[in-house]
């Protein structure tokens, strides 16, 4: 495991002044991009201060002004359907094609959600390689929200919108993937999905400061961030530490300049793991550089340049001015390229790495390198090849940065700034959801952040009933049944949610189940019941109350749907206790609509408990198939 031991400045990735810059939309708007069906979408981005912007889709023809060098304007509601060509004009031209209108969901949380369908941790998904094959879905496309964290809130998340196929869906999330390829069938209109998560973190990193701040256990975390809040604060701290305990980053030493003599350097070949390269064991700061050459057409086109994932993190320069710095060592780095950097001829790349620990470098694929000048018609730039390098300071000689100024992706709000405010313009039908896990030693604090979260995002998309769908945590030894109990509570402390109960497709030693399409599945029925109002049983029973009743107690519940049935003979995972509160292993038997739950040396029984184990043997659904819930009835709130 790395430890995080840089600020992630995403902020940083767009340097210089708006003015004289293209008009350029958000990287929500790109080909292929599905737009919110039936509600007012706005469409927005950047132009130089006081350009006429002039918008055209589905025979809409919008104008605006660009003002502190933005621009938003409002389309009137569309019904599902396309495709449409989306059309921005500026001072430049843009198009994007196979623009669709119809349904948005974001997809969100730690690793269960992040785990892809094809080359996944954990296990592997059941029939993954034919799963593959078959995913050939016009009408299901992705934006995938690369990994970064901040203090402040983000603009854009620079990425771009995919079409479901064979050669694009390995890299979907395995959960996000079969909720929609189960959903859009009963819908009939396309689907969106925002793939926005990442694994291992907590919930309060998905949660605004104004929200946080109103549970009392992070009070003092969010008056912290917001001493380190801007981006200028944090970035003086770690030049300063740079400064101190790097040479190429000490006064007058300039390594990022264009002109810097670089010929006593060794060369590496790049992409690659800078250990099994020239590096074996060190870890700690490496400087890296290399030319691509332009032409001044090219020089003068709108640029991105993308590097990948380095591990850990980096700070890059193209001929000397800051494009970009990002902390995490599977982060995408894609940085935005301003008007006047680049120039015609030779222009120097520079990427100065801190490597915390194990395998580390630029080590992403070579087709991941490459400066790209989008809507140019001009193909990408390839700088895959060998690179100079210098190493300098190993990570085992000197302290890390000040811990004030990092920004690591459980800090309480770095995830929300980073991944959900990028998104809160655009319009969406609902989110599902899959974290916890996390949590898991924080359980009775999760049964109030878990529903601000809620909140929080609610508010943020100015939709108070936006549908919330939910995945429970799977069995797994390292999980306690209080973590399950946190994500059933929430769900009679929230409206419009849904949860989906999936005690029948856990794995006890992998925390990763491979079972990701009977998630897919109940969430889908949890969307179409919450979202599109279909009359239909989504969830299985969830304990609702009980009844002593000599040395017997009676469990009602609701979703007992046709029926309550015991899968795979008698009914199995009770448990009962009288007032020692020594729970014993209970006979329980389906009465009608209840269960009625009993131990013959039990007289007065106080108390029923179902499924409270890490990982519960259990067999109580309905008849349509659903499971029943994890439970006690001495409920602990």
């Amino acid at each position: 495991m790395k430890i995080n031991t840089l600020a992630v400045l995403s902020a940083l990735a767009i340097v210089g002044s708006v003015a004289n810059a293209a008009v350029t939309p958000n990287s929500l708007f790109t080909d292929n991009a599905i737009l919110q069906r039936e509600v007012s979408v706005p469409v927005w981005g950047t132009a130089s201060n006081g350009e006429k912007v002039n918008v055209e889709i589905a025979g809409q023809h919008l104008s605006t002004v660009a003002q502190n060098g933005e621009w938003l304007v409002r389309l009137k509601p569309v019904k599902a359907g396309g495709p449409y060509t989306l059309r921005i004009t500026g001072e430049n031209k843009i198009q994007f094609k196979n623009i669709l209108f119809g349904d948005v969901w974001i997809c969100s949380g730690q690793s269960n959600m992040e785990k892809p369908l094809g080359h996944s941790f954990g296990q592997d998904i059941p029939n993954y390689q034919q799963e593959i094959a078959n995913a050939t879905h016009p009408n299901i496309h992705e934006y995938y929200v690369p990994k970064q964290t901040s203090y402040t809130p983000i603009a854009d998340s620079n990425s771009k919108w995919t079409v479901c196929g064979p050669d694009t869906v390995a890299d979907y999330s395995a959960v996000g993937y079969f909720f929609v390829r189960d959903l859009q069938p009963n819908i009939k209109v396309p689907v969106g999905m925002i793939f926005t998560a990442w694994g291992g973190t907590l919930a309060e990193a998905w949660t605004s400061p104004e929200y946080l701040s109103k549970l009392p256990d992070f009070q003092k975390s969010v008056e912290r961030i917001k001493q380190f809040d801007t981006i200028e604060g944090r970035k003086k701290q770690l030049d300063e530490w740079y400064q101190k305990n790097d040479p190429g980053s000490a006064n007058g030493a300039n390594w990022q300049a264009s002109d810097f003599d670089d010929s006593s350097w060794k060369t590496m070949p790049v992409p690659s793991v800078m250990q099994n390269t020239g590096l074996s064991g060190f870890n700690g700061i490496v400087w890296f550089r290399t030319k691509v050459n332009l032409s001044a057409d090219e020089a003068s086109k709108a640029a991105v340049l993308h590097l990948g994932p380095i591990d850990d993190n980096d700070t890059t320069w193209i001929n000397g001015q800051l494009v970009g710095a990002t902390e995490g060592f599977a982060t995408q780095r894609n940085y935005t390229i301003s008007a006047g950097v680049l120039k015609a001829g030779d222009n120097v790349i520079t990427v100065r790495l801190l490597d915390t620990g194990g395998i580390g470098g630029i080590n992403g694929t070579a087709d991941q390198l490459k400066l790209e000048l989008p809507n140019s018609g001009i193909e990408p730039i390839s700088f895959a090849g060998n690179w100079k390098y210098k190493e300098t300071t190993s990570i085992t000689t000197v302290s890390s940065p000040a811990p004030s100024a990092l920004v690591g992706p459980n800090d309480p709000t770095a995830l929300y700034n980073a991944m959900i405010t990028p998104l809160i313009k655009f319009p969406i039908k609902g989110v599902i959801w899959y974290q916890g896990e996390a949590n898991n030693d924080r359980a009775k604090q999760y049964q109030t952040l878990f529903p601000t979260l809620i909140d929080c995002w609610r508010n943020v998309w100015n939709e108070p009933n936006l549908p919330f769908l939910y995945v429970q945590i799977a069995p797994y030894r390292d999980m306690t049944p209080e973590i399950r109990e946190a994500q059933f509570l929430t769900l009679f402390d929230t409206h419009d949610t849904a949860m989906a109960v999936i005690t029948d497709a856990g794995v006890a030693d992998d925390i990763h189940p491979g079972n990701k399409q009977i998630v897919g599945a109940r969430l889908a029925l949890a969307a179409l019941a919450k979202a599109y109002g279909r009359k239909i049983e989504y969830s299985g029973p969830l304990y609702k109350s009980y009844k002593i009743r000599g040395n017997h107690i009676e469990i009602s519940f609701t979703h007992t749907g046709k029926g309550l049935v015991a899968k795979g003979g008698e009914l199995k995972g009770f448990t009962i206790a009288g007032a020692d509160k020594k729970f014993l292993p209970a006979q329980a038997q389906i009465v009608g609509d209840k269960v009625s739950v009993w131990n013959d040396s039990v007289d007065s029984p106080v108390a029923v408990r179902y499924g409270w184990a890490n990982v519960p043997d259990v067999n109580l659904y309905n008849v349509e198939g659903l499971l029943a819930s994890p439970f006690r009835t001495d409920v602990d709130k």
